[in-house]
């Protein structure tokens, strides 16, 4: 059987339509091995979740999925080697800070997160858990407590930009407090300034305060979650304690460049949904300290956009700089 000339350029024009819209290469994407790039070290939240991805990903797409640490600059090293990246076989997991506030925090930066990369899907959320000392008091007591000391409290977070940090500048507009910030090197330092009687309230990922608050050696006060949180069980939302228009999470998600053609972003973004939304996975995130999602693109680009809007009014309004 032959095809007429018409009728084979007709099917040429189709198969040259279908490739540029990218039906056919995300049928033949990938075809080779993928680099999941990630800006923290071995060992990390970042990478351990990174590598619980990667194998089950790896089945799901027919190719190896290689784990490539990037390190340095709070993840914005690698965040930018990822925006720059044309090979449409790069992509990344990253955390919030790196996919939302980065060129806020620092205008130097050469890459602009909103942008340089594209939504693929989140993976997991956590609160922060307002601790307070041991002997604090709790729930609206507390805020009373807060409002009344003014100034003459501090809080302590592991450095200017950190999420702890402008999680808390959030906190104090909402409930109308006046702590003064104390920057430390580290969550370790954030710890003993709290035991040790020279910091009044601080807010941390519910890995390191979960234990401290049930060995009895901090007070949780609450999480900065719209909900209660399963990841804190038995503390209340900081909106039943009266703070109105606080929600704010912790999240990591995975990231591509804005150079990756959108067939193959909804392909990956297709595949990572699906293993996160497993059981198996489900687990694995918990006893990392997530609660896992699994989000869509469009998922992301909104939580992307909610954060963006009310941290990037802090920064802004106090000028904030990381340092």
């Amino acid at each position: 059987m032959h095809f007429s000339l018409s009728r084979r350029c007709l099917v040429a024009a189709t198969l040259a339509t279908l490739a540029s819209t990218g039906a056919l290469a995300a049928d033949n994407w990938p075809s080779k091995p993928l680099h999941l790039i990630v800006g923290f070290p071995a060992g990390s939240s970042p990478d351990l979740t990174a590598r619980a991805l990667a194998e089950p990903l790896e089945k799901a797409l027919g190719q190896p999925i290689i784990v490539e640490n990037k390190v340095g600059a709070g993840g914005n090293i690698a965040a930018e080697y990822v925006a720059r990246a044309t090979d449409g076989y790069t992509f990344s997991v990253m955390i919030n800070g790196n996919m939302t506030i980065a060129k806020l925090l620092n205008p130097a930066i050469r890459y602009d997160p909103l942008t340089d990369l594209q939504p693929v899907g989140l993976i997991g959320v956590a609160p922060l858990v307002l601790v307070a000392p041991a002997k604090a008091p709790e729930g609206k007591a507390f805020f009373e407590a807060a409002s009344q000391a003014g100034s003459s409290w501090s809080y302590g977070s592991p450095g200017v930009g950190t999420i702890g940090h402008l999680g808390m500048e959030l906190l104090k507009s909402r409930a109308k407090i006046k702590p003064e910030h104390i920057p430390y090197p580290g969550y370790p330092q954030v710890f003993n300034g709290i035991q040790g009687g020279d910091l009044q309230l601080s807010m941390l990922p519910p890995a390191l305060a979960m234990n401290q608050i049930q060995a009895g050696k901090l007070r949780g006060i609450g999480v900065s979650s719209a909900a209660r949180s399963p990841l804190a069980p038995g503390l209340p939302s900081l909106k039943e304690l009266g703070i109105a228009n606080y929600d704010m999470e912790i999240w990591n998600a995975v990231a591509a460049p804005k150079a990756m053609p959108k067939a193959h972003v909804d392909k990956l973004a297709a595949a990572v949904g699906e293993i996160v939304r497993s059981p198996e996975m489900r687990q694995k995130l918990a006893l990392q300290g997530w609660q896992a999602v699994g989000s869509s693109p469009e998922g992301l680009k909104n939580r992307i956009d909610a954060d963006v809007k009310a941290l990037g009014a802090i920064i802004k309004e106090q000028n904030i700089r990381a340092q």
